[in-house]
């Protein structure tokens, strides 16, 4: 039974008061918004959660297990020790305590450090967690040095309205970063886990007292992370965690050194008398800013300086995206419409060529030198 339908059924629990009966719902809502994308939680007995903006702004369980890879990864010190200073639910804490020997989460909401005081140990009793109910601003006035600082800013004002400029975040940690760093260890890292809405360089140029590594990160080409990690040497990675094999690594400086070549139709793949096929990079990439580099390591054509739809005449296998073959064919009745730096919106190009959505060819919108073109195809 679905949370909306049980709590139509108050009359059946008068045995609870309207406390529990509260906290009643908020469990099962809980469970069910969260069952696939923290599987681990789902399974443990008496698990509780918190309130319905915590769960869904909380950590997967696939993206928190990712940022414990990177930190095992970071090469930091023997006797580890993490301080997350954004507690939350307590998602990313908990799996990025696995890479440390010591933990101490903090969160102002007492609510919320009552929740994970009661999940910490159901999860792992192993793990040494101290829950701390403060401020990260006050904890911080007696902290110690820690090889880890971890923050996960919130992204909403007083009024609940969602802020998208990193100083306007709560902690402002470009404010923050000189505090932050006299709490580090010798070669202690901090990590930010920010919106996938900020834009990466004026997020890196806000806190350019340290040098960051980026991270791009997706699931099911959707980005849902941005990660910025101090310490290292600036490099940025795109990674579709359902496809980690194609992870794509890259500088700044790689990017703004390539050259991707834009020829005009008449002279490109199109005018050869060979199958072409189109490629479009993952949604991590795209966020990245590769548009260049892309093309020049796979060896493609970029269809226009902006557009970031790519050719070629043989397929390049292990592309990071979606792939699609050209075809003679005009789509008859049903498409999928794709419209890409092109002067109609997929509605009403959809309207334009009488189609309906669905079946398996697709008509792809976009401009190729400067000239709206139509391509028909289908998915390699």
């Amino acid at each position: 039974m679905s949370v909306a339908n049980l709590a139509l059924q108050r009359s059946k629990y008068k045995h609870l008061s309207d406390d529990e009966w509260r906290w009643f719902l908020q469990q099962v809502d809980g469970r069910e918004r969260t069952a696939d994308k923290l599987p681990a939680f789902a399974a443990i007995e008496d698990w509780w959660y918190p309130v319905r903006l915590s769960c869904e702004q909380c950590s997967s369980e696939a993206t928190a297990r990712y940022k414990a890879q990177i930190c095992q990864r970071s090469g930091l010190s023997a006797d580890r020790s993490l301080l997350d200073l954004t507690g939350g639910y307590g998602v990313d804490t908990l799996f990025l305590s696995e890479a440390f020997d010591r933990t101490d989460y903090v969160e102002q909401n007492d609510e919320l450090c009552r929740i994970a005081g009661h999940n910490f140990p159901l999860f792992d009793k192993r793990r040494s967690i101290s829950v701390h109910n403060a401020s990260a601003e006050d904890f911080l006035k007696t902290a110690g040095k820690y090889d880890l600082l971890f923050l996960d800013p919130a992204r909403r004002d007083h009024h609940g309205g969602k802020v998208f400029r990193l100083a306007d975040c709560t902690p402002n940690v470009v404010e923050l970063l000189p505090e932050l760093c006299a709490h580090l260890t010798e070669n202690g890292r901090i990590m930010l886990k920010l919106s996938p809405m900020l834009d990466i360089t004026q997020a890196t140029k806000e806190l350019s007292l340290l040098l960051w590594d980026v991270y791009v990160i997706a699931v099911k080409n959707e980005v849902k992370e941005l990660l910025l990690l101090s310490g290292g040497e600036g490099q940025i990675t795109a990674i579709d965690l359902d496809k980690p094999e194609q992870a794509f690594s890259f500088t700044r400086e790689e990017e703004s050194n390539s050259e991707a070549v834009c020829q005009p139709e008449g002279q490109s793949v199109f005018s050869q008398a060979k199958p072409v096929f189109l490629y479009e990079p993952n949604a991590a990439i795209l966020k990245a800013g590769a548009y260049k580099l892309i093309a020049q390591r796979f060896g493609l054509h970029k269809l226009d300086v902006n557009t970031h739809l790519y050719a070629s005449c043989q397929l390049v296998p292990h592309f990071p995206g979606r792939v699609w073959r050209v075809t003679d064919a005009n789509a008859n009745a049903t498409a999928n419409i794709i419209c890409r730096n092109y002067p109609l919106t997929p509605d009403q190009l959809k309207k334009k060529l009488h189609l309906r959505d669905g079946g398996t060819a697709y008509v792809i919108g976009c401009r190729v030198a400067g000239k709206p073109t139509l391509f028909y195809a289908e998915r390699v």
